[in-house]
């Protein structure tokens, strides 16, 4: 009877063991992308609008393996996908990550719209009623002040999929550009260590300074303690984006970097020669050397 027991408790064990084994779990390899066809489309019930996943995976990326990778979370990841190759990054100099970008599904100037709502932190009645005018859309289609809801989407809703499907681990960074850079910043400011790395590129301070760049400034310059765990930030723009953009950038940067957080690891950078958009794939590579860069 001992000897049943102990057979049937070695059987039970492997069988556990088998299960529970990132090896053998319901992982998905990555698929052979055709054009700019998405990975996934993810529906929010928070937000309710649909999200396009790309992703790119390191070169050895396996579910034969046990290994686990960070991931860098990218907005606007249907514009900016087609920059996660190598002849815009040196992987060969950054450590193994996965990138995931996240965008709209819907184009056009309703992807702008989508896009004023996520992407910024407060609402803002005076950039709705000036961008409405710009974009030549009725008054009441541009709404900001999503982006808190837009945050709970990516941590109960896309970032719990990636992880149940991919071989990630809990090390996190967000990056954006623009509006996306924005929402990023605000990503920092509120930091509950969900994110850890950010790349705050282009950050679109200027739609109105006073509610999206002041109170940062405020903070940075209140000598209080701020209980953060390690985190790595870097914060770029181009040399020719408006002088306000640069600006903005620079104010930003340096009052952080004043500031002296113990736990906060900062960089900046002005890219020359660059604009708003042509800079895209100087700081999406600078935000991978920056925040994971093989140690030399």
């Amino acid at each position: 009877m001992n000897l049943l027991k102990s057979i049937n408790i070695s059987l039970t064990t492997f069988v556990l063991l088998i299960f529970c084994n990132p090896v053998f779990s319901q992982k998905l390899e990555p698929k052979e992308r055709k054009q700019n066809e998405p990975e996934h489309i993810i529906s929010s019930e928070i937000t309710e609008k649909d999200y396009l996943i790309h992703m790119s995976f390191p070169e050895n990326y396996s579910i034969n393996d046990s290994i686990t990778y960070p991931v860098l979370y990218v907005l606007d990841g249907k514009s900016t996908y087609r920059y996660f190759n190598s002849e815009n990054i040196d992987f060969k100099k950054i450590e193994d990550v996965i990138l995931v970008g996240i965008s709209h599904k819907v184009n056009g100037i309703k992807s702008r719209i989508n896009r004023f709502n996520d992407y910024t932190p407060h609402s803002d009645t005076i950039s709705d009623r000036k961008f409405e005018k710009k974009f030549g859309v009725q008054k009441g289609s541009i709404k900001t002040g999503g982006a808190s809801k837009f945050l709970e989407c990516i941590k109960k809703e896309i970032v719990p999929f990636i992880d149940a499907h991919y071989k990630t681990n809990s090390d996190r960074g967000i990056s954006g550009h623009s509006l996306g850079g924005l929402f990023t910043a605000y990503c920092f400011i509120n930091s509950d260590n969900y994110f850890t790395k950010f790349g705050i590129n282009s950050p679109s301070f200027k739609l109105n300074e006073e509610i999206f760049l002041n109170p940062y400034i405020i903070k940075f310059t209140s000598n209080e303690t701020w209980d953060i765990g390690p985190t790595k930030v870097f914060i770029s723009t181009g040399e020719n984006e408006s002088p306000m953009m640069v600006s903005n950038m620079i104010k930003f940067s340096l009052h952080l970097k004043k500031s002296n957080y113990v736990n906060v690891d900062m960089n900046w950078k002005i890219y020359r020669n660059e604009s708003h958009t042509s800079v895209i794939p100087s700081s999406l590579n600078g935000t991978l050397r920056t925040l994971y860069g093989k140690k030399q």
